[in-house]
This record gives C-alpha cells, sequence and structure tokens, in this order.
C-alpha cells in the first residue's frame, strides 16, 4: 500500500468517528497537509529571506495556527446548518451539500496558493487587497496577465484541475457512509464542536482574536506575509475594504485637539486651510502640465544610484529643479495620483482615489485652478475608468478626460492601452490646442508602458538588455518617448508659458526585508520649463509637496488646504519629512542635522525606531530614542489628521 493511500485511509478512518461532522473534520486534515506544503515551497523559494530572520520554526508553526484559523471559518457555514442538514430526515442532502462545500473550498485554497508565486513575485507580498480590488478590471487584468503571465495562468489552472480531480476523489467515500449518529446524539455534541470551531478561529484566549497583526514575527513584510496563507490574507483584506475609512485607527487613537495641535491645523470648517503666497510673483500665472511616470523609481535613474536607463531625463535635469530626496508617499499608482493632485497625506485606507465621501467636493488642483479660469484634463493611455480615475477627477475640477478611445492610429497599443509615445504625441497636441485658445490649462498625462507585461513598440531604443519585456527596456522606452516630447516641447509656443512637472507614482515591485523598504520610496522628481532655473533641492521632501510648490512657482495665490511644504521658497538643503504608507505600515521620516529618524507604526504593535542612510539606502532597526515619544505623537498625528479629514469631508475649498 503506498504512502498517499495509507495517508488517505487515515484520514477517513479518524474523520469518520466524528458521524456527520466526518468531512468537515476530513477538510480540516487535507487543508493542513495542502496549506503547510504550499507555504513549505514559498519558504524554500525565498529561503535566503527567510533565514536572515531566524525565524523558519516559528513561521512554519504559526503558519498552522492560521490553516486551522481558515479552515474552521469556512466550516463556519455547514457547521451553521449542521442542526438540521444533518439529521436523519435531510442526511442524504447534507452528503451532497458537504460534499460539493469541501471539493469547492480545497479547490479555492489551491487556486489561491497556485497565484501565490506571481503574485509574491510583482508585489512582494502574499494576494492582498489588490487582488480583491482588481477584479473589478477584468479587461485590463485578463490583458495584463496573459501577456505577461501565461504561466503563472497554465499553473494556476493546473493546480486547480488536479486539485478538482483530487478532491472529488478524496470525499468519494463521504458518499457512500451510513447515518451512524442519532438525532439525539448529533444535537448534544454540535455545541462542543461548535465551541472548539469558535476557539479555532478566534485562536487565541486573550481580549482581542488573532489578526495578520499577530504574526508579524519579523521585520520582512514578505516573510510576515508567509506565514498566513493566501485565502486569509484575501478575507482579511476583503474585510478591511469595508471598513477602511477608520484604517488609521490601528495605530492607536488620539485627542482631537492634541491632533490639531501637533499638525497645526485648526479645529474649523476646514482644519488645514491655508493662504498660498507664491515665491514667483507673475501678473499673469503660468499653465501647468504634470507628466505622471508609471513606476519610474530612482532605482531607474543613474544619479539617484539606479540602473543608467533614463538618459533623457538625466540631459532634461539640467534645465530645472532636481529633486534629490524626494520620496513617494505610497506603492500604488492611485496614492501617486493622490499625493501629486489633491496633496493629500496617505493612510492605511486606499485612496482617497477609490473612497465614496471624496468623489466630489475633494480638493485637487483642478478644482483650485478651474476656479480660476483654467481648462483642466487628464489624459491617459488607457481605460480612464481604471481604479476610478475617470469617476474621480470629474467629480472634483478635471473638465476633459481623454483615455484609449479618443486616440486615432495609435503607433502601439499595449495591454494597458496606447503607448507612452502616442500618449505624449497626444498631449502635445492638445497642449497646442488649449495654447491657441488664449486660455490657461492645466493637463495631468498619466503614463502606463512600464507596466507588466512591458509592451511597447521596436525600433525606437536599443535595448538595455534581453529579452526585450523587461521593466529597464520599458523604462527606457518610456524615457525616450519622453524625450521625444520635450524636444517638441521646447520649440513649441506654449513652453515659455508653461511650467512642467515629471515624477513617478511610485518605483516599481516595492519590496524589501525592513518594515518600510524607505529605498524604494525613493522617486525623481523635476520641474522646468518657463523662466524656472536650474538647482538642486537636496533636503527630504514628499510627494505631496509637490503640487503646492507647483502652484507657488506659477505663481497661483489662493485658498487651498494641502499640507504640503512650498519648496520653492526653502533654501535647496532645508531639512524635512517624508511620509509613507506600505501595506498596514506608516513611515515618519524626519531629517535632522544628525541623520534621518524614521518611526514606523504598526498595526497592534508597539511603533519601531530607525536610522536611515541614504548612500548605503539602508534602515537600520535601532532602540527608542529619546525622543521616540515626540516622533511617534507627530506620526500618530499625521496619520490620524487625513482620515479625520477625510470622514468629516474637510478637505475642500471654501
Amino acid at each position: 500500500m503506498t504512502l498517499a493511500k495509507k495517508l488517505y485511509l487515515s484520514i477517513w478512518r479518524i474523520s469518520s468517528k466524528l458521524g456527520p461532522f466526518a468531512p468537515l473534520v476530513a477538510m480540516l486534515i487535507l487543508g493542513l497537509i495542502v496549506l503547510s506544503c504550499a507555504r513549505l515551497g514559498l519558504v524554500l523559494w525565498k529561503f535566503d529571506r527567510v533565514s536572515a530572520t531566524g525565524k523558519l520554526a516559528e513561521i512554519m508553526l504559526q503558519g498552522v495556527r492560521v490553516d486551522v484559523i481558515q479552515l474552521c471559518l469556512i466550516a463556519l457555514i455547514p457547521l451553521l446548518l449542521a442542526p438540521i442538514l444533518a439529521t436523519q430526515r435531510f442526511f442524504k442532502g447534507w452528503q451532497t451539500f458537504t460534499y460539493v462545500w469541501v471539493i469547492f473550498a480545497i479547490v479555492l485554497l489551491v487556486f489561491l496558493e497556485a497565484s501565490t508565486p506571481g503574485f509574491i513575485a510583482e508585489y512582494d507580498v502574499r494576494p492582498n487587497r489588490i487582488f480583491v480590488e482588481y477584479l473589478k478590471y477584468p479587461h485590463e487584468v485578463f490583458g495584463m496577465l496573459w501577456k505577461g503571465f501565461k504561466t503563472d495562468i497554465f499553473a494556476g489552472l493546473g493546480f486547480s484541475l488536479l486539485a478538482i480531480w483530487g478532491a472529488s476523489r478524496f470525499m468519494r467515500p463521504w458518499l457512500s457512509a451510513k447515518i451512524t449518529w442519532s438525532n439525539k446524539k448529533l444535537w448534544l455534541i454540535w455545541p462542543l464542536i461548535f465551541l472548539v470551531t469558535a476557539l479555532g478561529i478566534r485562536s487565541t484566549i486573550g481580549h482581542r482574536p488573532a489578526n495578520p497583526a499577530l504574526f508579524a514575527i519579523t521585520a520582512d513584510s514578505m516573510v510576515n506575509s508567509l506565514v498566513l496563507n493566501s485565502g486569509y490574507s484575501v478575507v482579511y483584506a476583503s474585510y478591511n475594504l469595508l471598513k477602511e475609512t477608520k484604517s488609521s485607527e490601528i495605530y492607536g487613537k488620539m485627542p482631537r485637539d492634541e491632533i490639531f495641535k501637533l499638525t497645526g491645523a485648526q479645529d474649523t470648517e476646514i482644519p488645514t486651510l491655508t493662504t498660498l503666497n507664491p515665491s514667483q510673483k507673475r501678473e499673469k500665472p503660468l499653465n501647468l502640465v504634470i507628466i505622471l511616470q508609471e513606476s519610474l523609481g530612482a532605482t531607474f535613474v543613474q544619479s539617484l544610484g539606479g540602473v543608467p536607463v533614463t538618459p533623457n531625463l538625466e540631459k532634461l535635469k539640467e534645465q530645472g529643479i532636481w529633486f534629490e530626496q524626494l520620496y513617494a508617499t505610497g506603492t500604488r499608482s492611485v496614492r501617486g495620483i493622490e499625493a501629486v493632485t489633491t496633496g493629500f497625506q496617505p493612510t492605511p485606507a486606499d485612496s482617497t482615489v477609490k473612497l465614496s465621501k471624496s468623489q466630489k467636493n475633494f480638493f485637487t488642483l483642478a478644482s483650485l485652478l478651474q476656479k480660476q479660469g483654467y481648462t483642466t484634463e487628464f489624459i491617459y493611455g488607457g481605460e480612464s475608468h481604471f481604479d476610478n480615475m475617470r469617476g474621480f477627477f470629474t467629480g472634483n475640477g478635471f473638465t476633459h478626460i481623454v483615455d484609449q478611445k479618443d486616440y486615432k492610429n495609435p503607433v502601439f497599443v499595449a495591454s494597458w492601452g496606447a503607448s507612452d509615445e502616442d500618449l505624449l504625441n497626444k498631449t502635445h497636441e492638445q497642449l497646442l490646442a488649449h495654447h491657441k485658445s488664449g486660455k490657461p490649462f492645466f493637463t495631468l498625462a498619466f503614463s502606463s508602458s512600464n507596466h507588466a507585461p512591458f509592451e511597447f513598440p521596436d525600433g525606437r531604443i536599443e535595448l538595455y538588455e534581453q529579452p526585450k519585456a523587461t521593466d529597464n527596456n520599458a523604462v527606457k522606452y518610456a524615457d525616450y518617448a519622453m524625450g521625444e516630447f520635450f524636444k517638441k516641447a521646447h520649440q513649441s509656443d506654449y513652453w515659455k508659458d508653461t511650467v512642467f512637472l515629471i515624477v513617478a507614482d511610485h518605483d516599481i515591485r516595492v519590496r524589501g526585508e525592513t518594515l518600510v523598504p524607505i529605498e524604494h520610496f525613493h522617486i525623481p522628481g523635476l520641474i522646468l520649463g518657463a523662466d524656472i532655473k536650474p538647482s538642486r533641492f537636496t533636503g527630504v521632501a514628499s510627494q505631496m509637496d509637490l503640487p503646492v510648490t507647483l502652484l507657488s512657482l506659477m505663481g497661483i495665490q489662493a485658498q487651498h488646504p494641502m499640507t504640503g511644504r512650498d519648496l520653492s521658497s526653502l533654501t535647496p538643503n532645508t531639512l524635512g519629512r517624508a511620509m509613507m504608507q506600505y501595506n498596514d505600515n506608516f513611515g515618519w521620516m524626519e531629517e535632522t542635522e544628525t541623520g534621518k529618524q524614521v518611526v514606523v507604526l504598526r498595526s497592534g504593535k508597539a511603533p519601531a525606531h530607525g536610522i536611515y542612510d541614504a548612500k548605503t539606502k539602508h534602515l537600520s532597526e535601532v532602540q527608542p530614542p529619546t525622543n521616540a515619544e515626540t516622533l511617534e505623537k507627530r506620526a500618530l498625528a499625521n496619520v490620524l489628521l487625513p482620515d479625520l479629514l477625510y470622514n468629516e469631508q474637510r478637505y475642500r475649498l471654501p
């Protein structure tokens, strides 16, 4: 008799002693085997990261604990129905129902685990809220998956089919099982089974039930996610999506008046309202063009310590204000859009681009400039409904939307839409028309070529590496398209009247072994055009400082609720701060004369402290410094403030 058959018979021998509950017990045992094997495979794949934590055994053992939680959750619905369906009268129906339920559960768990390696390779974490959110965009996502992740698709389908076959055979003995329990015995034992299952879900007798924070046993977020299983990770993320507007409270609470005191806000109708006195006084304010570059982190910019694939950006930086220590607020495009167009501070909740209370009467650069007579426009190569961009923009000041359907005979169309070449050709065409009309304009152009599966036309660049479809090559193409655009812009009439910002939304594949991989939040930023004088800003700056700075350089005098700094009115080496949201961790980095102090707020855990070395690009954990309490309070106030402003709908114009 083979080992597999012996195991199979043993599982059913153990399960059969629990009569009508046998399929749920069998599911528990089989599920633990499947999920533990999947976790072991991931641990072996990422063994260098796992071994560096020194917690291999704890990862595997705590993983079993998470798996028990997940499998007990799956068993909960059948268990609640058991007092009725598992009786002698309905026993055949109970057999069929649990047979189908267990097969479906096992196949779903296998599918999610099979999807995990591809997701980790892209996002450095198990499937989470992104996995759920992307289900809303099947056209874009399936196109991307088919062109860039065929291996993952076939692996997922293959393992799922294998799971259907295996689970069906595994559950076959249950369909021929005989009634062995009386109804009285069922009803007497059911409360005990239910209590054990409830304890399995809670997984602790402490004040709070187990949650992902309990299993954050290392400083490496990816390794922490290995402790979980992908089903649990997705379910918990989906649950959090339902209550995300209160999410900043995962770090702790603070009295309202203290939040305002520590952030400089006032408890008024619009707490952060301020009047901008621009650094540049102009009779006629300038136009504004923002080119938001998909995933163009500092890792792709040689002068910022990256690979040499942005030669055009390196040339352009000599013509404007170049930010050497600029940091993104998050890891997704909507977070970058939020920071650059609204100046809103990051929270653990989703970006305000997607939240319900910010779909109208929420401050954006467009809403301010529209009131000042500007034409406001968003240009994108793909479908603008993605990530709710169209809904957010049209509700908050953008009067024109240009997306994929508006491109006539595009040069190249990829999974995510028209290429960067087409995007910037269209942008140039629109800017010429706006300038000719004589009306001031604000245009936001959002690129997409540097996105998996990294598709772009042939013959434009000398490839940096082989094969063609890599991020380095895609960035080099994006840089080529940007260089061609600025050649035309320099020679156009609109140049002398327009301020341009080139900035990334975030870096690509943000990951690392630290609580917040700060080196991957480092992004390039360049302001040029009109009469902008070349300079270097060397102090720490945040993405959310840019919209205030742009308005100041344009010569706009106006009230606004943004909390960012006007970098154009500061000396280039002014010490600064940056805030970064990384999954459930909130990083606050404060520049001092002696270094960059970092405090990381964590869900359900005490804040962690570190020192960031920008030269080595490394965050070293340290013991709490003497000013730890001050730093922690300042960080907490700055993550609670935007939560308060959003929920009370007070981030707007008067």
